[in-house]
């Protein structure tokens, strides 16, 4: 059974093939919402030639789709439809989650944020605590897991994501260059660009830090701390708050929803 799994996130897209045991494939490009069906294909197919394994897009069997960027799904579905000759299951579409949601409106929490709370839930024991960096970083309860799929989300917080951050400081302030994110080696900076890159740093530690505090004070019972998300490597070394780093997160709930929902 050959899946392709897309993740797309406001930053990024994520095509990721499982060949029914691992995770064979996997690449990224820049999210675009007005991208086209055809674009896509034509990326996909030079991708597919480039691996030399004979694979192809047509060997696909299935495909799913989450994605935050409304608009973009068309054009993806599309992809499945013309280029796979599948139907996609779309996150939040008549999909079968298998998992509770715990906050006033269900309808309203993201689909990237549920798909990271059933990764974790076949993963990991006891009540989890899921840090996601991306274009907004966001703190998401998991209660109750126990590495079978039981447990709930229980809602979360979105702060912005880091470079976010780096980009209202470059196109607010006249005199502050663009500069890419990376740990400094002191935290008092010498120049302007070191200064911006310890303030962002340096201060999206703090904010990890006070706010898995607060988060774990709020909720009374021990949890687990999971680091994921485009640049939550940046951070691995720099806090003890965070307890590991998952970088399959999103892409194993992909696929426990598709066999969740394809009887597999």
């Amino acid at each position: 059974m050959m899946l392709l799994a897309i993740e797309q996130g406001n930053t990024n897209t994520l095509f990721a093939v499982h060949d029914g045991h691992d995770w064979i494939l996997q690449w990224r490009t820049a999210t675009d919402p007005m991208r086209t069906a055809d674009e896509y294909a034509v990326w996909l197919h030079q991708l597919f030639e480039m691996q030399g394994q004979g694979m192809a897009m047509a060997d696909m069997d299935g495909c799913i789709i989450s994605s935050v960027v409304p608009q973009s799904i068309f054009n993806l579905r599309n992809l499945a439809r013309r280029y796979l000759s599948v139907e996609p299951l779309v996150i939040g579409e008549n999909v079968e989650l298998g998992i509770e949601v715990r906050i006033h409106k269900p309808s309203e929490a993201g689909a990237d944020r549920l798909v990271n709370a059933i990764g974790a839930l076949q993963a990991y024991q006891g009540d989890l605590l899921l840090i996601d960096s991306g274009t907004a970083t966001t703190f998401d309860v998991v209660s109750g897991a126990n590495g079978k799929g039981a447990g709930a989300f229980e809602g979360g917080l979105i702060a912005p994501g880091i470079n976010l951050s780096l980009q209202a400081l470059h196109e607010a302030a006249a005199k502050l260059p663009r500069i890419a994110i990376q740990r400094p080696d002191t935290v008092i900076g010498r120049d302007t660009v070191t200064s911006m890159q310890s303030g962002v740093f340096w201060g999206y530690i703090a904010l990890i830090e006070g706010l898995v505090d607060r988060i774990k004070a709020e909720w009374g019972k021990p949890m687990t701390v999971i680091g994921t998300g485009g640049v939550a490597s940046l951070f691995e070394g720099a806090t003890d708050s965070i307890d590991r780093f998952d970088p399959d997160l999103t892409i194993r709930g992909l696929l426990e929803i598709w066999r969740r929902n394809s009887h597999l």
